[in-house]
Parts: C-alpha cells; sequence; structure tokens
C-alpha cells in the first residue's frame, strides 16, 4: 500500500515533482498546502487542503511531507519550511525519479528530490531538503550541502563541494574539485572555474 505524502507549495516546481512522485509510485499525495486564496483549487487533480497555520494540525494525522516550493537564488523559505516541520515530528523522504541514475554508492539525505535523467555518481553525497533538477549530473565524490538547488541540466564535477543553500542555474558547470560557499547564486550558464566564497554571485 501506498504510503501517504503531503507536499507544501503548489506552484510550477509543484507540478514537476508531482509527475516524479506518480512515477516512482511510493506515495500517494493526500494534499497540498498553500495560500489561503487557493483552497479547493487542484493541481493535477490534487486538492490544495490546508496553509502553513494549519501544519501542526496535519501532522498529526499525516507522517510524510514534502516542500514542493521551487529555489529561484534564496532556499530561505525552503530551509525554514522544513526546520518548522521537523520540529513537529513530520517524516521528509527522499524521492528519486526512476528515470534517474543513482549510484548504489551515492548518499541521499531526506527531503531531496532527484528528478527525471538526473545523474548522481558513486561517492556522491546530496543533503537534506534539496533539489536535483532535471538533466543535472552530481559527479563521483562531489558534496551537495543541505538545501541547495541544482538547476536543469547543470553539472557538477567530480569532488566538488556545494555549500549549504547554494542554487546554481540551468547548465551551469562547476569544474572539479571546485568549493564553492553557502548561499552562493550561480547563473545560468556560467563557468565556475575556482573556489567562491560564502554569498558569492557568479553570473
Amino acid at each position: 500500500m501506498k504510503k501517504d505524502l503531503i507536499l507544501i507549495g503548489g506552484g510550477g516546481h509543484c507540478r514537476s515533482c508531482i509527475d516524479v512522485i506518480e512515477i516512482e509510485g511510493i506515495y500517494k499525495i493526500s494534499g497540498i498546502v498553500d495560500r489561503s486564496t487557493k483552497l479547493g483549487q487542484k493541481i493535477q487533480g490534487y486538492e490544495i487542503i490546508g496553509t502553513d497555520e494549519d501544519l501542526p494540525k496535519f501532522v498529526r494525522s499525516f507522517k510524510n511531507y514534502l516542500i514542493t516550493i521551487g529555489q529561484i537564488k534564496s532556499s530561505t523559505l525552503r530551509k525554514k519550511l522544513f526546520k518548522q516541520l521537523t520540529g513537529m515530528g513530520a517524516v521528509f523522504p527522499s524521492i528519486i525519479s526512476p528515470l534517474a541514475y543513482v549510484s548504489k554508492d551515492a548518499q541521499i539525505f531526506p527531503g531531496t528530490i532527484i528528478m527525471h535523467r538526473a545523474v548522481v555518481n558513486s561517492k556522491a553525497r546530496i543533503g537534506k531538503n534539496c533539489i536535483i533538477n532535471t538533466g543535472a549530473i552530481i559527479e563521483h565524490d562531489a558534496q551537495i550541502a543541505d538545501h541547495c538547488h541544482i538547476s536543469t541540466g547543470a553539472i557538477v564535477n567530480g569532488g566538488g563541494t556545494i555549500g549549504e543553500g547554494t542554487f546554481l542555474g540551468s547548465n551551469a558547470v562547476c569544474r572539479e574539485n571546485v568549493n564553492i560557499g553557502n548561499h552562493c547564486v550561480v547563473g545560468m550558464g556560467a563557468k565556475v572555474l575556482k573556489d567562491c566564497k560564502a554569498n558569492s554571485k557568479v553570473l
């Protein structure tokens, strides 16, 4: 029997997550949490059943959650919700598309979604509450910290490290063994050839 799952956030990223969840086939989406103005609306057949204020009540009835708010530049909201729900006792499964490749020697931590056609190679580590988006490549021994978004088609080459809350735009490329600090923004198509300090922007 499929396990119940509540989604937090009902925008465009949520739609992509729903597709991955349905194809993975492990969880049954029991509802979506979003703004009060959207209550009762449906996203791909799944109803918006409450707002952030309802989360303490939902945690008493539903165990599993996934944050489906997108992350462009800042991870603040995703991080806040993850910590809030964890403190309430919510469980965050990792969601992995069967159309992705994840090495048996990779580590994927709770709350992370690996989307279609992504590749996570040997000894890579993906932290909590991350988005590894469609077609992204995380090469061998790369380390992705918590609350990161690695966008569509982005590449983190072997041995690279990505700090907490960092955003890599679509088709960005990080050279092997490069270290990118916490809360950095790497723009679409950018090439990162040397280490970046925390809060840097590479555009």
